[in-house]
Formats: C-alpha cells, structure tokens, sequence
C-alpha cells in the first residue's frame, strides 16, 4: 500500500478558492486522495513539522480540517540524528526551513510520495536527493494512484 506524505500547502487545498482552474483541479485531486486513505487504500504519513505548521494558519476551519486529515495517519515522522544532515542538505539546495523538514521526513519514514502544491519547493526538492521518495504534484499523484 502506498504510502503518501502531504505537505501543508496540499492538505490545506481543498479549503482554497477554487476560482482559478489549476485550484479547482488540484483541490479535487487532494479530496479525491483523502477518499482513498479514509478507504484505506493509501496510507497517510504525519510528522511534528506538519503538525506544528498547521497549527499555525489563521482560520480556525482550516486548523480543525488538518487536525481531523492527520488523525488519518498511519506513520509519523519521528526526529532522528540523520534528519539534522538531511534537512541542512535540503536547507543548502535552496529549500525553506520547514520545507526541507518536511520533506526529511518524508525522506527518512520511507514514504513512498511527497506531495506538495508549492511550485518552488516543487522544483527545488526535485534537484536533490529524495533516495525512493517521489515528489509530486496532487495531480501526478491522484494518477499515480489511478483515482
């Protein structure tokens, strides 16, 4: 069974403005990846970055949304020694901060895709080293997964 990590921008996507066509179809990629999980078709990765990053949006929906999408969760990232190297790697390749730690986390649970709507962090972690973890869009993914 796959195992998938979402980052914030592509947990949270289903609660944006669908007016631009691009949100809309991305928005309905992610809900239609959430299905599968609640299905138990594809298992969902957490972590304390993810967690700690959700907490802090603005609107209370949006918190309670993530808070109720991670009690989904089936493997959470636990802080290792070796995420220290790999997070600084990511940090030296251009990521941002919890980007990069985000994506250490994927990385070192062994999940099988990052997904993430953020074009730079997109473009950034696919230059780097991800070892089995594949990045993707929640399109590429909701394909991958044939949903």
């Amino acid at each position: 069974m796959p195992l998938i990590y979402l980052d914030d921008c592509a947990l949270q996507r289903p609660l944006d403005d669908r007016v631009q066509f691009r949100i809309r179809v991305e928005a309905d990629a992610i809900t239609a990846i959430l299905e599968a999980i609640e299905a138990g078709d594809v298992e969902l990765a957490t972590s304390a970055a993810l967690r700690a990053e959700s907490s802090r949006a603005r609107h209370r929906n949006r918190r309670d949304f993530v808070e109720r999408v991670l009690a989904l969760a089936s493997h959470d990232a636990l802080a290792a020694e070796t995420m220290k190297t790999r997070i600084q790697t990511y940090r030296d390749a251009g990521l941002r901060p919890f980007d990069a730690l985000h994506l250490a986390s994927a990385v070192i649970m062994g999940a099988d895709y990052f997904c993430t709507t953020d074009d730079h962090l997109l473009r950034r972690a696919r230059e780097v080293n991800t070892e089995t973890t594949r990045v993707v869009t929640p399109l590429e993914l909701a394909q991958i997964l044939n949903l």
